[in-house]
């Protein structure tokens, strides 16, 4: 008996430092529902519309810079809505702060589908199911995407795509 508890704590220690070697994010502000804060001020929605906080932890080796993303895949677009695009954030950056002012970082908020660079929090339409809203960090092969602030969400995706090393993602959920 005492071998086979000996065995489970091993196989545990031993899973338990392999899930931590990847890249992880986390947020103190991020929980199953967006909150209030996480809402977008505007298209008939009334939030505050300040980014959360997020985290990261243990970028692959090779990583030299990252990008954040988030994404509601529920948007009845046909291809989804981008709500923020942040790229060339340095390597030795382990997260963004709650309302993160970025324009003296040298990191690159790009425009969303609302048509304008920055945060854009959550508003799917009155009465549709709770949309999905995926905020991710992508650790990246490459110092500087080759694009400006002006460059339409989907050519940051495909470059983003292009160059991760690997990603790690939350999800929350908002309806009204």
């Amino acid at each position: 008996m005492k071998k086979i508890v000996v065995m489970c704590c091993f196989l545990v220690a031993m899973s338990s430092s392999a899930m931590a070697e990847g890249l992880s994010l986390s947020s103190q502000d991020l929980s199953g529902q967006l909150s209030i804060n996480e809402v977008f001020n505007g298209f008939g929605c009334k939030g505050k519309n300040i980014s959360p906080e997020l985290s990261w932890q243990n970028p692959p080796k090779g990583t030299k810079s990252f990008a954040v993303t988030v994404y509601d895949p529920d948007a009845p677009t046909g291809s989804g809505w981008w709500h923020w695009l942040v790229f060339n954030i340095e390597s030795s950056s382990r997260g963004l702060a709650k309302g993160v002012d970025l324009s003296k970082s040298g990191a690159i908020e790009s425009l969303t589908d609302f048509g304008k660079a920055g945060f854009g929090g959550a508003c799917p339409p009155e009465g549709d199911k709770a949309h999905s809203y995926i905020f991710t960090v992508h650790a990246l092969d490459i110092e500087k995407l080759p694009l400006k602030a002006d460059a339409n969400p989907a050519l940051v995706g495909f470059y983003i795509n292009a160059h991760t090393l690997s990603k790690a993602s939350l999800i929350s959920y908002y309806g009204r």
